[in-house]
């Protein structure tokens, strides 16, 4: 059975980081609307990746309670990053966004479920 993780704060950081930036996207500041307009995203759509970025992190912040939600909610964030980095190379948008932005949370969601929950 997956156990909520042994280091709580790479967990709790990644789901305020999250929780920020699906705040930050209900307004979005130009590098936010560059970066989904410079990878091609309708903005229609633009409301889903506000919702996949909240339960994301509410999923998070359960699985520090709750065994197995944690891990799996960890596993959503870098699935949904790598899909980001595909829809960026996709795109040939691989400006400072995709360095910093895409690639950086993609590292840093790999590293939280390295030291949360594979230690």
């Amino acid at each position: 059975m997956f156990h909520a993780p042994n280091l709580w704060w790479p967990t709790a950081l990644l789901a305020l980081t999250l929780l920020g930036d699906a705040l930050l996207s209900i307004r979005p500041p130009a590098f936010i609307r560059g970066c989904l307009d410079g990878v091609g995203l309708p903005r229609e759509w633009w409301w889903i990746l506000i919702v996949v970025k909240l339960l994301a992190a509410a999923g998070l912040v359960a699985g520090l309670t709750y065994d197995g939600i944690g891990l799996a909610a960890n596993i959503g964030v870098v699935a949904y990053f790598l899909c980001a980095v595909y829809a960026h190379i996709r795109a040939r948008f691989l400006r400072q966004e995709f360095w910093l932005n895409c690639l950086g949370m993609l590292s840093f969601a790999v590293a939280v479920l390295a030291v949360s929950y594979v230690a």
